[in-house]
């Protein structure tokens, strides 16, 4: 069962990973990338500060413990055990796949990358549900910036599939701590 389930994600891969251009190449490589994003982040930053600045600390914190969660889930627990090669460092791929200027470690099960995009996405749909109206679009961005790495060669679709769900775990996990800490607070202020 496992076999055949690393069988298909091998070949989705290989078709996924199949459809590139040079123009495309470049735009996924910015998409993958941090420093691209800073601009928007320091607008989601604005916004969520403007929305309720008094508990905007109750968010940013809530975000750095999603992410957190996230990163170290997929690349310090995940990873070093599962021991599962990226494409870009897997001989068999060498002459068929297309990998775009870097590879990046050497075992990718589970994407860092979809694993902290979709924990942001979720904590924040959560935390400020009807607050921002932008907020649904994180998951496309999220979508979009874990296809990103498959298409640059870097993960297997159930490596982006994975992180993505842990991913939003952690998102879930951190809104419930902060829901409950900050309750926890009041109810202790209130006293």
């Amino acid at each position: 069962m496992i076999d055949q389930l690393i069988a298909w994600d091998e070949e989705l891969f290989l078709w996924l990973n199949s459809f590139h251009n040079s123009w495309m190449d470049q735009a996924m490589f910015l998409i993958t990338g941090t420093t691209i994003w800073f601009p928007f982040y320091a607008i989601l930053i604005y916004f969520i500060y403007k929305e309720n600045p008094q508990n905007s600390w109750w968010v940013f914190g809530g975000i750095a413990l999603a992410i957190l969660i996230a990163d170290q889930v997929t690349s310090g627990i995940m990873k070093p055990y599962f021991e599962r090669l990226r494409p870009c460092h897997d001989e068999r791929w060498t002459e068929q796949i297309h990998n775009y200027k870097r590879c990046g470690g050497l075992f990718g099960f589970a994407s860092s990358h979809a694993a902290n995009t979709f924990a942001l996405a979720v904590f924040l749909n959560l935390k400020m549900h009807g607050k921002l109206r932008f907020l649904p679009w994180l998951f496309l961005w999220a979508a979009v910036v874990s296809y990103s790495r498959i298409y640059l060669g870097v993960h297997y679709p159930l490596d982006v599939l994975v992180g993505a769900l842990v991913g939003a775990l952690a998102g879930l996990t951190s809104w419930l701590l902060v829901v409950f800490l900050k309750r926890e607070i009041l109810k202790k202020l209130l006293k």
